[in-house]
């Protein structure tokens, strides 16, 4: 990394540990979405990370942003998870598609912070296989009206602006997917049940219901048609993302590890000096070390303009499997302790799980790898 980047990653570790760690488990036992603090993300430049200053943005790259998601998560996934599916997802894909006027009138807002995005593809019937969504949208004069339920959407409660994929030509099957800008306060958007879940619980993740949900024709994003396609290649630099948060959460507890191994004493000396407990702590360093240049790799191929499908995928699926196992030893290391709240292994333990979950499953990465492979 240049020097600049080791600083932006300097400061953002400063910022997670002057303005994050404290208040981690209270937000997490409240399931409280911490909206006090993405004023300050915005001013850092954390919420337009990789989108051109003209529209707001910070103008940095991947290698910047998967520096700042594994910073956060090593603090807490929650806020790398709101972070991520802001710049990843929402605000990526209307810079992917977008016209001149779209990126002006909602990525510019998106990008400085002034507006939080979410992004709503999986529905209750449809989640690996997301070409079977079932909302629709068909054209109804100069509005297009968009009708049924998406779950799991990341920031859904408190996002301003939401990217929502639904058919306009069911015979088509994927080739009939498009997608549409949706505001907050369009009449027949409807935040519905938020999700009581295992980890990560201040992020808000809910379900919106669509009830002839009318929004201007201007608001189609890309082609209509092409929707499916565009959110493959939105997912694909994502899961960079996710791997990167997948790397903080696993380094977060290799450090709770390393430090309780030092000062819990046990047989008269510290549990640290057990060959047992070292031999944890190397493994876990290394696969995570391993994982950390796999997710930069292809983080650094995204800002060359590569093609990362495969690259993308191998980051995810590698480092969310390495964070689970990573989080499993360090609560192995810390007994008893690491399985109540007062030591932070126990949360590392629950929200890690999401990496080989969301934006595709460890098994769809190994789908996608292999397909990658053998059209080679």
């Amino acid at each position: 990394m240049s020097a600049e980047q080791q600083e932006i990653k300097k400061s953002v570790r400063e910022f997670a540990e002057q303005e994050i760690r404290s208040h981690v488990q209270e937000w997490d036992e409240a399931q409280h979405f911490p909206s006090e603090i993405l004023p300050q993300l915005a001013q850092l430049g954390l919420m337009g990370v990789t989108f051109p200053t003209e529209y707001g943005g910070a103008g940095l790259g991947y290698v910047e942003y998967v520096a700042i998601l594994e910073e956060l998560a090593r603090v807490d996934g929650s806020v790398a998870l709101i972070v991520s599916a802001h710049n990843s997802l929402c605000a990526n894909h209307i810079r992917l598609r977008g016209t001149e006027e779209q990126k002006r009138k909602v990525l510019a807002p998106l990008a400085r912070g002034e507006k939080l995005g979410c992004w709503s593809l999986t529905e209750p019937g449809s989640g690996s296989d997301a070409g079977a969504l079932r909302t629709t949208a068909h054209l109804d004069g100069e509005n297009w009206v968009l009708n049924g339920v998406k779950n799991f959407v990341t920031n859904g409660h408190y996002a301003d602006v939401c990217v929502v994929m639904a058919a306009t030509d069911r015979r088509q099957g994927k080739r009939g997917i498009s997608a549409f800008i949706v505001e907050k306060e369009t009449a027949g958007f409807i935040p519905g049940k938020k999700e009581n879940k295992l980890g990560l619980r201040a992020s808000d993740t809910a379900e919106i219901v669509l009830e002839n949900c009318r929004v201007p024709k201007g608001n189609l994003l890309g082609q209509a048609g092409e929707g499916f396609t565009d959110c493959l290649k939105v997912i694909e630099k994502g899961r960079i993302g996710i791997a990167a948060i997948a790397v903080g959460i696993a380094q977060g507890a290799l450090e709770a590890s390393l430090s309780y191994a030092q000062q819990r004493k046990q047989f008269g000396k510290a549990i640290s000096e057990f060959q047992a407990i070292q031999w944890k702590l190397a493994d876990m360093a290394t696969e995570i070390e391993a994982a950390r240049l796999l997710t930069y790799r292809a983080a650094a191929l995204a800002d060359q303009g590569r093609r990362v499908s495969r690259e993308g995928s191998m980051a995810k699926l590698y480092a969310g499997e390495v964070a689970v196992r990573a989080t499993n030893e360090a609560l192995q290391i810390h007994g008893g302790y690491g399985f109540i709240k007062d030591y932070p292994v126990e949360k590392f333990y629950r929200d890690v799980k999401l990496c080989t979950i969301g934006e595709g499953t460890s098994e769809i990465q190994r789908m996608v790898i292999a397909r990658e492979l053998l059209r080679s």
